[in-house]
């Protein structure tokens, strides 16, 4: 029986998926090998790319025009000083990946190890490409798992080679990564750079891979329809893409968790709420894919781009390379001029990560915000937070990780201690808007907040700040909800002073508290 895949490549004898030559043709591997280009293929982590490329070389070994393989540069990575080690790693790993892939017929004539270090990756394609009946297409899988000398050995070495494709060498290359050619100078032991020009600069073009469409959301999620009989609702359909823009990892473990954990009898069939129990699911698990996503943030060119859009503030004066990779890694995504976190999956748990220091040293607190029969009382909730505010905000917004936004976190990790898996917290961020929007959901309760902070040589953000509640309140069909003023500049009293509430009216004539913390 198939299933949702959420651990290494795709096949389609175990796993629903949607036809790789879907999201292949937009891209002109055609032209590339017809032209013997060497060329990138780049995407995030566990986007499908070695789940496609090992089908395109099926494909090309299929056609008989040339000899297609994919092979892994992974084993080089724990030798980044040691060139000859690397390469021997390699190429043990490369002749069990040909052995498995290609007919006796195809394979190369010798295993050489005799060749000088340095020297062994070209001189084994080198042997490969005068015997091979065919043009060689060698797929390299995640070439940036290499660094130090042994990444700058292996692209000179095919660098070299290029010169003399294809009787002597691969008529095409495919580098494949989660980075593009540019960020191949990155040095991560120690130095940020390797300063030096990229060591391979024969490439025709990069390329990405891009993410599933709603349309092809729907296909793999039919699968599991046709398979089981377990239908998939359409809202359901509808929310699964909204949440993950597409991301093919979050997409199978999103479904996978509503038919193997939220909804196990296939006779249910899965609508809205299974998937937003199901996305709870994960954002509380935060598997390695997410964890992997997450650990990144601590990166100081991460923190330049991230801290920013979680703020509401411009990208101005973002540093391009900085702004590159975080879309390289798929954090962020391209949105008509705006740079905004890629999916709100991704916005969630990369906030939850940011606040988890905050909350872990959050006092404990009885949840005097609730009433006798368990549900939320949003004035004792008012009444609690100024409370927290005043005796633990200044000690707390010492621990917050991205200082820029410390009061933002800290109060979501209140908030998040409220919620405690009885509620929920969603929130939005309106780059170039100075401003955090947050929607808490508790039982029959929902409230809406607005958070935003006042910072030296500004004017006071209150007036800005109840025009911009009121347009998030109508969207919400809300008549009342919190406006959250954080005082930054300098020489103010102490915030135990300072802290307060008022009730005022916005210029729609909706009941708005604003608390100036």
């Amino acid at each position: 029986m198939r299933f949702f895949n959420i651990a290494g490549p795709c096949n389609q004898a175990n796993h629903y998926m949607v036809p790789v030559s879907s999201r292949l043709e937009s891209l002109p591997l055609d032209r590339l090998i017809a032209q013997q280009a060497y060329f990138v293929l780049y995407a995030p982590r566990q986007t499908g790319k070695t789940t496609a490329m090992r089908e395109w070389a099926n494909q090309l070994n299929h056609a008989g025009k040339y000899i297609g393989v994919l092979v892994s540069m992974e084993a080089g990575a724990a030798f980044p000083h040691d060139v000859g080690r690397a390469e021997d790693a390699i190429l043990g790993d490369w002749q069990q990946d040909i052995r498995l892939q290609l007919p006796r017929t195809l394979h190369p004539p010798v295993w050489h190890t005799e060749a000088p270090s340095g020297q062994r990756i070209r001189t084994f394609l080198t042997e490969w490409a005068l015997d091979a009946s065919r043009p060689l297409v060698v797929l390299l899988d995640e070439i940036d798992a290499l660094t130090g000398y042994g990444l700058i050995s292996v692209l000179r070495q095919l660098r070299t080679g290029f010169s003399y494709r294809p009787a002597a060498f691969p008529s095409s290359v495919c580098l494949i990564g989660l980075r593009d050619i540019r960020d191949y100078k990155v040095q991560p032991e120690g130095e940020m750079r390797l300063h030096t020009a990229s060591p391979f600069n024969v490439t025709a073009g990069s390329f990405t891979l891009r993410d599933l469409t709603a349309r092809e959301v729907s296909i793999l999620l039919e699968q599991h329809t046709h398979a089981t009989g377990q239908v998939f609702a359409t809202t359901a359909q509808q929310q699964i893409f909204a949440l993950t823009q597409g991301q093919p990892w979050l997409v199978n473990a999103l479904a996978k968790v509503c038919v193997e954990e939220v909804a196990t009898d296939e006779a249910i069939a899965i609508d809205l709420l299974h998937v937003n129990e199901a996305r709870d699911i994960l954002i509380q698990r935060r598997q390695t894919h997410l964890d992997q996503l997450t650990d990144k943030l601590r990166e100081a060119r991460l923190h330049r781009v991230i801290a920013p859009i979680l703020a509401g503030d411009t990208l101005d004066a973002m540093p391009p390379d900085d702004l590159e990779y975080a879309l390289d890694l798929g954090l962020v995504r391209h949105d008509n001029g705006s740079s905004p976190i890629a999916n709100p999956m991704y916005g969630e748990i990369i906030s939850r990560v940011l606040a988890s220091s905050a909350q872990a040293s959050l006092p404990a607190t009885y949840p005097v915000w609730l009433n006798a029969d368990g549900s939320l009382n949003p004035v004792q909730l008012l009444e609690a937070f100024l409370a927290f505010w005043r005796q633990h905000g200044q000690p707390l917004l010492q621990s917050a990780p991205y200082h820029e936004i410390a009061p933002h976190l800290v109060m979501m990790a209140f908030l998040h201690h409220v919620v405690n898996r009885h509620g929920r917290l969603e929130r939005e961020y309106a780059i170039g808007s100075r401003r955090i929007d947050l929607c808490l959901f508790y039982g029959e309760v929902q409230m809406a907040m607005e958070l935003k902070v006042w910072r030296n040589g500004e004017t006071d953000p209150q007036p800005q700040g109840l025009a911009q509640l009121d347009r998030y309140l109508s969207g919400l069909g809300l008549k009342s909800g919190w406006l959250v003023l954080f005082d930054q500049r300098s020489g103010q009293p102490d915030i135990s002073q300072r802290t307060a509430a008022e009730t005022t009216i916005t210029p729609a004539g909706r009941t708005v508290t604003v608390i100036r913390a």
